[in-house]
């Protein structure tokens, strides 16, 4: 006799035999994970969400209804994919030519947030805690902390950790909610 499982899945949903979904996860109505996904602790994952072999989350990441996540995709903690926010896993994609031996990694690090609608083309690496705004197209690396948006994205500033944007002075800011200092240096912002 086998244990119940210790995360919630809704009757609709599709949960490839071999995947691995961590403690407390929640997977909602429609939603198809395949076999070698692996979903961390405390995740939620919405309405409608498909989600590919080779994809990992890690724990108390947050997607959003009508996400798909393709083969190569890796968010790391506390990351939040918006609503219908968009991963590709080719950059040149014809119909009648198989390029899943082209597959690339796209790496979402800890804190990320992605607004509804944005576009994330496969390959880029998004630093800790930036945040990409509704409906804006990254193509190229984004570093930690930075703020993103348009078509294709332009960074508009810095936030901190809680979501708040950053103003440096002398390269130094505090996030109004929390109180914390970031450092700003050579183009890169860290928390000090």
């Amino acid at each position: 006799m086998s244990n119940p499982p210790t995360y919630f899945t809704h009757q609709t949903a599709v949960i490839d035999k071999g995947c691995t979904i961590g403690a407390g996860s929640k997977i909602w109505h429609f939603s198809h994970l395949m076999e070698k996904a692996e979903i961390g602790e405390n995740c939620n994952v919405g309405q409608n969400v498909f989600i590919a072999n080779d994809v990992i989350l890690g724990n108390n990441v947050k997607v959003q209804n009508n996400v798909s996540l393709y083969s190569g995709v890796v968010c790391e903690d506390d990351v939040f994919l918006g609503p219908s926010m968009v991963f590709t896993n080719v950059k040149n994609p014809r119909s009648a030519v198989e390029r899943k031996d082209e597959f690339q990694k796209t790496w979402i690090k800890k804190g990320v947030s992605i607004g509804a609608n944005a576009t994330i083309l496969c390959g880029v690496t998004i630093g800790n805690f930036a945040f990409i705004g509704a409906g804006a197209v990254i193509t190229k690396n984004v570093p930690a902390f930075a703020l993103m948006v348009g078509v294709p994205a332009k960074q508009d500033g810095w936030i901190s950790e809680y979501g708040e944007k950053l103003v440096f002075t002398d390269g130094v800011a505090v996030c109004n909610a929390t109180n914390e200092s970031y450092k700003l240096e050579d183009g890169k912002v860290q928390k000090i």
